[in-house]
């Protein structure tokens, strides 16, 4: 990782990925997920704040 600016191109996939860089999983929901539930080995599911409960199922 440098010290210098981001390039443009990184900047625009985190903002097309969201702020967090994860996309709530949940159907019809678009904000940011900050709560990622997987078991060992398994894809990680990500959730937003509001949806994060849900996340549980994939435990």
């Amino acid at each position: 990782m440098s010290d210098g600016p981001a390039s443009p191109g990184h900047v625009i996939q985190l903002c097309e990925r969201g702020l967090l860089g994860h996309i709530c999983d949940h159907t019809d929901c678009s904000k940011d997920a900050g709560w990622g539930f997987a078991r060992p080995k398994q894809a990680a599911h990500w959730f937003c704040f509001e949806h994060r409960d849900q996340g549980e199922k994939f435990l």
